[in-house]
């Protein structure tokens, strides 16, 4: 346990490389690392845990003691609340589309509030995210999640901590470093990012998946 806090914490997990990579490293410094998915109801859940429990289970074999909880699946009514949006039916924005095309309204607002709400039930002192350098959007600032760490520690009665450990790095960055359990290298190529999968697979065309393409080839990897 040398160089390991005892500090527990939640990751909010998707199937992506930035959550996969956070809960790697978050297995190396921390004494329990608890991982939260919130599904809402989106076009992708289905396809988007499919990898994530593949990725969950090269990592536990990897994973020291009994430092990786099981994963924690939350439900929220997002699609009830976006309706008619690219997100449960209708045209997603394709590979040329900007990074703005892709906006969820209100999204980290309430992935931020179930898993502060699973944080504070299992004793977990913190919640960590996967924003990358450049986000555009303003409930992934900063400032944003400084005031919400404020107002969440204010209302659960206890302190919990946002944090985005990469918010200095791209993703080509996070790529290039990779993803270690105890010297054991984690497969990133069992991540997924897609937003309009075809069964389980991906599209190849949308925003996600150019975005995810343009990455592994900048860190030098195939993706």
């Amino acid at each position: 346990m040398s160089g390991v806090s005892r500090e527990s914490v939640c990751v909010l997990v998707s199937g992506g490389v930035e959550s996969a990579a956070l809960l790697a490293g978050a297995l190396g410094r921390s004494r329990r690392v608890h991982p939260v998915y919130v599904r809402g109801g989106l076009r992708w859940e289905t396809a988007e845990l499919h990898w994530l429990r593949r990725y969950l289970k090269a990592l536990s074999a990897a994973a020291p003691g009994r430092r990786l909880a099981p994963l924690k699946i939350l439900r929220l009514d997002l699609a009830g609340i976006y309706g008619r949006h690219w997100s449960t039916s209708g045209e997603v924005p394709g590979a040329r589309s900007a990074d703005r095309a892709v906006y969820l309204p209100g999204r980290n607002v309430a992935l931020f509030s179930a898993a502060a709400c699973h944080a504070a039930v299992v004793g977990a002192s913190a919640v960590e995210i996967g924003v990358l350098k450049g986000n555009p959007f303003a409930d992934s600032s900063p400032d944003f999640l400084r005031k919400m760490s404020a107002a969440l520690s204010e209302g659960l009665g206890r302190r919990i901590r946002l944090r985005a450990p990469f918010a200095a790095l791209k993703k080509s960055d996070v790529i290039r470093r990779g993803a270690r359990v105890g010297g054991r290298a984690m497969p990133l190529e069992l991540t997924f990012s897609c937003i309009r999968p075809r069964g389980l697979r991906p599209c190849g065309a949308c925003n996600k998946c150019a975005e995810r393409r343009k990455a592994f080839l900048a860190a030098g990897r195939t993706p």
